[in-house]
């Protein structure tokens, strides 16, 4: 039994979630986002309140009740709220700049990083090294944020790099003499 998968989702006002066979579509303020979700598994919406059900107990259908009810909840939590991904830049010199809808990161090589504007991602720079990337797709954001890390991943002696804001960077000691 799913846990997960069992949970309703309940939809909040100003929110359109529209069914079309294993289509679904999901219209809010801040935009719209459609998926294709899996054969053996049922969505029914009713009184604003989604339910998923599967067809059978075999362990693939198991597995994809609990994705199907968290990708449609991070569906409906994107078109009403949005997700946020915070970056931070630890570094002497490191530092990024808005250039139009894209960045420019400067991460100590000897040349500029240009990070290519994103369709339905917002790159807000708070200070030099704090980066906002805001979007309505949860896996959108998170790659695009994935994706300029790992420009610059964050070392263990020193820390410097890229990291989350909530990231914790485990540190290493030096050699010794």
């Amino acid at each position: 039994m799913s846990r997960v998968g069992n949970k309703p989702i309940n939809i909040p006002s100003g929110v359109q979630v529209t069914i079309n066979g294993k289509d679904v579509t999901v219209k809010g303020p801040k935009g719209t986002l459609s998926k294709t979700f899996f054969d053996n598994i049922t969505i029914k919406v009713e009184d604003n309140i989604i339910n998923i059900e599967r067809a059978n107990d075999t362990p693939s259908v198991r597995a994809l009740h609990g994705t199907t009810r968290a990708l449609l909840n991070n569906m409906i939590v994107g078109v009403s709220e949005g997700f946020r991904k915070t970056l931070e830049l630890v570094g002497v010199g490191y530092r990024a700049a808005a250039k139009g809808k894209g960045l420019e990161l400067s991460l100590g090589y000897s040349h500029p990083v240009e990070i290519a504007p994103v369709d339905g991602i917002t790159f807000t720079v708070e200070k030099q090294t704090v980066i906002h990337i805001d979007g309505i797709d949860k896996e959108v954001v998170g790659q695009v944020a994935a994706e300029i890390r790992a420009k610059r991943a964050p070392e263990p002696y020193k820390g410097k790099g890229v990291k989350y804001s909530d990231e914790i960077i485990r540190r290493k000691e030096g050699k010794k003499a």
